[in-house]
C-alpha cells in the first residue's frame, strides 16, 4: 500500500509516523512546499522573545532524521499543485529546480494547514508588515524586525488572539513599544468580556496600549515610518506591524479536485477524517467538523487536536473505520506576561450564535489554600445548561493553576459532563497546590445553587441596565464599611453583612434588590437572608464587585 502525504508538521509527520508503527511495510511519501518537516509553530513568539535561545531547539525531526527513523521519503521544497483523482495521482512541483512530476498513490492524506488572513486593504505590501505562521515568518520577522529594532522602536498587533497577545508580551520583552487592536468589543474573543477584562488591564498595567471596537483601515508610509490607519482614523506610527487576525483553511488543492468544501469552508470530513473521496482523507487546520456541542460545522485551528486526527486517520487508513473522532471543543491556553488565560467549550457569544439557552456563574477563589503562600485568586466563569446542568464551556484567568482548572472541565465537557459532576469530583490536595474545595467543585457547587434557585445571578451589563432607570430597585452593598468607602456602584447603600439582620426594616421590601460584595460568596450568604425573609425578587451580582469594576459603567471612587 502506498500513501501520498500533502504537508508536514502536526498533521502530516504525525500521521506518517503512526502509519509506519502500524505497518511497516507501507510505502510513505511526504510532500511538504517548505523546508521543514517538524517544527514547534507555538514555539516561534518564544524564539523571537528570546526565551528560546537556540533557533535549532524548535525543530522536532528534520527531513532527514525523519526519513530515517520511519523509513519515509520526505521530500521538502516540494509543492503538490493537483490532484489527480481519476488517475489517483498528485502533480508535484519541485521548487528547486521548476521540475514537474506525477506520483500515483493508493491512499491520500491531505495536511496543508491553513493560510493567515491578509486584509485587502491600502498599502498592504507596505515593508515591515508581518504575519506569523511558520519558520520563514519568523526567521523575517527575526531579520527585519528584531535584528534590526532601534531604540524607542514601536509595533502595532492587528488581532487580539492568543498568538497576537503572545507576540505582544514577547516583542515587549526584548524592548519594543506595543499596541495592540481589535476590532470586537473585547481582547481574546474565545473568552467572555468578564474574562478578558482582565487580561485587557493587566496589558495596559504592563505598559501596552489596548484599542478595542476599531480595525485596520489602511496603512501608509509616513517618512520611513510605517503609518496604521484605523477604521476612526487614528494614526499609529510604528516600526512594525504585525497582522493576527485570524486564519482560513488552505483548501484549494481539495476545491479543484471537486473534494466537497462545507459551510466553514473546510473540507468536510466524516467521522474517520475521511473526505467525500473514499480514498482521500484530511486532518488539521483544513478540516471543519461538527462541533460536540451545537452540531454546527466547525473548524479548529489548534495543534491538539490536529495531532489527535492524524492518528485517527492513518489508524482508518491502514485499517478502515477502526478508530472514530469526537470533534473538539477547542480547549486552549495562553501565557500573557504573568497572566494565563485558558478557555474550553463555548462563550456566552458562542451560545447565543447558536441560540443555545445558558446559565453564566462567575467566581474567584485562590488557585490553593489562601492561607499558604502565593494563593492568587483564578477568575473563573463557568457557562452551563439552566434546565439539565450539562457544562457549555469555560474560562479562567490567573496567576497559577489555571490549565488544571480548564483541563478538568474540557474532560467533562468531552463527555457531556453536568455541573453535578464538578461537584463531586475528586481532587489532589495539599495546600501549596490546591484547597479542600478546589476551584472547579466550588465552581459547581455555585452553579448548583443557581440551578435550585437558591440564588438569582444578575450580570454586570444586565445591572448597568437596571441602574440606567433606578427608581425601583434596591442596591445594597453587602461589605464592610471600609470597603465601600473606597470605591461601590453608584447608588448602592452600604448594609454590612453581619448587620443586616438588623437593618431589614430599612430595606424596601416591595422593589428588586441586588447585592453585592468584592467576590460573590458574601452576596450569596445576603441574598439567602433577604430572601428567606420576606424580600421575593433578590439578585446576587454575579462575580461580585471584582468583575464589575473591569466591565461596568457605574463604578465610582
Amino acid at each position: 500500500m502506498k500513501y501520498v502525504i500533502i504537508g508536514g508538521v502536526a498533521g502530516g509527520a504525525s500521521a506518517a509516523a503512526r502509519i509506519k508503527r502500524i505497518n511497516e511495510d507501507a510505502e510513505i511519501v511526504i510532500f511538504e512546499k517548505g523546508e521543514y518537516i517538524s517544527y514547534a509553530n507555538c514555539g516561534l513568539p518564544y524564539y523571537l522573545g528570546n526565551t528560546i535561545t537556540n533557533r535549532n531547539n524548535l525543530f522536532v525531526q528534520t527531513p532527514t532524521s525523519f526519513g530515517n527513523r520511519y523509513y519515509v521519503d520526505v521530500c521538502t521544497l516540494n509543492e503538490v499543485t493537483a490532484i489527480n483523482r481519476d488517475k489517483k495521482t498528485v502533480t508535484v512541483k519541485n521548487l528547486r529546480n521548476g521540475k514537474e512530476f506525477e506520483e500515483a498513490y493508493d491512499m491520500l492524506l491531505l495536511s496543508p494547514g491553513a493560510e493567515p488572513i491578509i486584509p485587502n486593504v491600502p498599502g498592504i505590501d507596505l515593508p515591515n508588515i508581518f504575519t506569523l505562521r511558520n519558520v520563514n515568518d519568523c526567521d523575517r520577522i527575526k531579520m527585519e524586525a528584531v535584528d534590526k529594532m532601534t531604540e524607542n522602536a514601536s509595533a502595532v498587533i492587528i488581532g487580539g488572539g492568543f498568538i497576537g497577545l503572545e507576540m505582544a508580551e514577547n516583542l515587549h520583552k526584548i524592548g519594543y513599544k506595543i499596541t495592540v487592536v481589535e476590532k470586537a468589543d473585547h481582547l481574546l474573543t474565545p473568552l467572555d468580556k468578564s474574562m478578558a477584562a482582565i487580561v485587557e488591564q493587566h496589558l495596559r498595567n504592563m505598559g501596552v496600549d489596548v484599542i478595542t471596537r476599531n480595525g485596520l483601515a489602511a496603512f501608509q508610509d509616513n517618512n520611513g515610518q510605517l503609518g496604521v490607519v484605523l477604521e476612526d482614523n487614528t494614526l499609529l506610527n510604528c516600526d512594525m506591524a504585525l497582522l493576527s487576525i485570524g486564519v482560513k483553511p488552505n483548501t484549494r488543492l481539495a476545491a479543484e479536485c471537486g473534494l466537497t468544501i462545507g459551510e466553514a469552508n473546510g473540507i468536510v470530513v466524516n467521522e474517520y477524517m475521511q473526505t467525500s473521496d473514499e480514498c482521500i482523507f484530511a486532518v488539521g487546520d483544513t478540516i471543519e467538523y461538527p462541533h460536540p456541542i451545537t452540531g454546527q460545522p466547525y473548524c479548529n485551528f489548534l495543534a491538539g487536536p490536529a495531532n489527535q486526527q492524524a492518528r485517527i486517520a492513518a489508524t482508518n487508513m491502514a485499517y478502515p473505520e477502526s478508530m472514530s473522532y469526537q470533534g473538539s471543543i477547542a480547549t486552549a491556553v495562553a501565557k500573557i506576561f504573568d497572566l494565563t488565560a485558558a478557555s474550553t467549550g463555548l462563550s456566552e457569544q458562542a451560545l447565543q450564535k447558536a441560540g443555545i439557552d445558558y446559565q453564566t456563574v462567575i467566581i474567584h477563589p485562590a488557585a490553593h489554600a489562601s492561607y499558604f503562600p502565593g494563593g492568587d485568586p483564578i477568575d473563573l466563569q463557568l457557562n452551563f445548561c439552566p434546565e439539565t446542568g450539562r457544562i457549555w464551556g469555560a474560562q479562567a484567568v490567573g496567576t497559577t493553576g489555571v490549565d488544571k482548572q480548564i483541563d478538568t472541565i474540557a474532560m467533562l465537557i468531552k463527555h457531556q459532563g453536568t455541573i453535578f459532576d464538578l461537584v463531586h469530583s475528586e481532587h489532589a490536595y495539599a495546600p501549596p497546590y490546591n484547597s479542600a474545595k478546589s476551584p472547579v467543585q466550588y465552581a459547581g457547587m455555585v452553579a448548583e445553587d443557581v440551578f435550585a434557585h437558591l440564588v438569582n445571578p444578575i450580570n454586570s451589563d444586565e445591572l448597568d441596565a437596571l441602574i440606567d432607570n433606578p427608581d425601583d430597585i434596591n442596591i445594597i452593598d453587602i461589605r464592610d464599611i471600609h470597603e465601600f468607602q473606597a470605591g461601590t456602584i453608584e447608588g448602592a447603600e452600604n448594609y454590612p453583612l453581619d448587620e443586616i439582620r438588623e437593618m431589614l426594616e430599612d430595606i424596601p421590601a416591595d422593589k428588586k434588590t441586588i447585592v453585592f460584595c468584592e467576590y460573590g460568596l458574601r452576596g450569596y450568604v445576603a441574598a439567602r437572608i433577604l430572601m428567606q425573609s420576606g424580600f421575593e425578587e433578590v439578585y446576587n451580582l454575579n462575580g461580585g464587585i471584582r468583575t464589575y469594576r473591569l466591565i461596568g459603567r457605574h463604578y465610582s471612587e
